[in-house]
């Protein structure tokens, strides 16, 4: 029993410290925690939604998937130059047109971004910069004199429209990922006399005016074949990859829609979901309390607990929330509070039975974890396939369903448990079989 308490004291602390958490931003904005807000979508906190449509006609269709993914990264990039908080740019599929969304969340200036957007990916390979020039304007720079300036580098004739393609490839020897570069004829020639003339200094690759690396150059290099090693992980020489061919080949791309929301309106939508979510949070707790009395108070704090987890685990992932994801998370509570009905129903027949009240429930939660666990997982397919299949819009609903049912199974079976068995539950009297009774009926146990 003791260790029963002690476990019970354990969850509800941690389920204090996650609600602490939740709430850290707004009540202690100078704390470490607040440092991780909730992540809140266009409709939610007002901004504008671009969606454009790529133009991948001259593509391969191997090439297609990859070809976007740059797309997407050198948009993301763009929009992060703009000072947009969080952006949203996601690649689709829809019919046979491939759109890119792009969510810019409390934006005021929405044709400077578009302007930005649509631009032409721009790759280009700088030389270093003489110790001289260098050594300039490093000394205006501490002035105040010189702050765009680039000290290290100087542009080069040799840009994005010279390259062929790029592909990653592994050391045979070390396994180490390495990005291979291929030039047409024309950049061929110029590569060559670039690396003829900057033997021993470095070569750096920008795309946006962004540096993604600057190897150095040992020889002099024909054949219009290039080899970057470094550090690389397999990952990081993958984006490489995508970025170079996503500035060597930009994709045209096409807006074909814009939608505007207003903050205030953002802020109504999330006050009604906050509403919703209280309103229906009293209603369940109203309900639990007049039902299952007891139980229906444990129900009440394991519900807590779930609440409190669910949230933490939204910031932490993080989980851009919507007013479908807030809809989601919602119907989740309902999944929750559905596990720990079936266990008291459980528990009810077997009290009736004869048993002892901690017998009962202990079968309560052996036999209702059948029913709880093929729902769940019924549900659980159903936020998968919504998720993997849909639009971003309904995505937010999936991902928010499909976290709080799985901390759902986690709040009806451990923490639910563990508060009921807390109480010390002995034999029935009139006092426990109303208090452990179900609506209008008490459990009537003759032991």
């Amino acid at each position: 029993m003791a260790k029963t308490r002690f476990l019970a004291i354990i969850l509800f602390l941690i389920g204090a410290f996650a609600g602490y958490f939740d709430v850290a931003s707004f009540w202690a904005p100078e704390s470490f925690l607040a440092r991780f807000p909730f992540q809140l979508g266009l409709d939610l906190s007002g901004g504008a939604q671009l969606v454009y449509q790529a133009d991948v006609s001259s593509l391969a269709a191997s090439e297609v998937k990859e070809s976007m993914e740059g797309l997407r990264d050198v948009i993301e990039r763009r929009v992060n130059l703009f000072g947009v908080t969080e952006p949203v740019v996601q690649a689709e599929k829809h019919g046979e047109e491939r759109r890119l969304i792009v969510e810019l969340a409390g934006i005021s200036d929405v044709n400077q971004a578009i302007e930005m957007i649509g631009a032409t990916p721009y790759l280009e390979f700088r030389v270093e910069r003489p110790e001289k020039e260098r050594d300039a304007i490093l000394e205006k720079q501490k002035t105040g004199d010189s702050l765009t300036e680039d000290p290290y580098f100087i542009p080069s004739i040799l840009t994005g429209r010279y390259l062929k393609r790029a592909s990653l490839d592994f050391n045979q020897t070390t396994f180490e990922p390495m990005v291979d570069l291929e030039f047409n004829d024309e950049g061929e020639k110029i590569f060559s006399n670039l690396t003829r003339e900057n033997i021993g200094k470095r070569l750096a690759i920008y795309i946006d005016g962004i540096l993604l690396s600057a190897p150095a150059v040992r020889e002099e290099i024909i054949g219009g074949k290039a080899q970057i090693s470094g550090q690389f992980t397999p990952e990081q020489a993958k984006s490489l990859v995508r970025n170079l061919n996503a500035g060597a080949l930009p994709i045209p791309i096409k807006l074909i829609s814009q939608q505007t929301i207003g903050a205030s309106l953002g802020s109504d939508a999330l006050s009604a979901g906050i509403r919703a979510g209280l309103y229906g949070a009293i209603a369940i707790a109203v309900f639990l309390i007049l039902w299952y009395r007891i139980l229906g108070l444990v129900a009440i704090f394991a519900l807590l607990v779930y609440v409190a987890l669910v949230l933490a685990l939204f910031k932490l992932i993080p989980v851009t929330l919507t007013v479908a994801g807030i809809a989601g998370f919602i119907l989740s509570m309902g999944v929750a509070v559905d596990a720990n009905i079936l266990v008291f129903e459980r528990f009810k027949e077997e009290a009736r039975s004869g048993k002892n009240l901690t017998s009962a429930l202990e079968d309560g939660f052996k036999r209702g974890w059948t029913s709880i666990r093929d729902s769940n997982i019924s549900s659980l397919i159903t936020a998968m396939i919504l998720y993997w299949f849909s639009t971003s819009l309904v995505r937010g609903f999936a991902l928010t369903l499909g976290i709080g049912i799985l901390v759902s199974l986690f709040s009806a079976l451990v923490v639910t448990k563990i508060f009921a068995f807390a109480l010390g539950l002995k034999r029935a009297g009139r006092i426990s079989s109303f208090l452990f009774g179900a609506g209008f009926k008490n459990l009537f146990i003759n032991q």
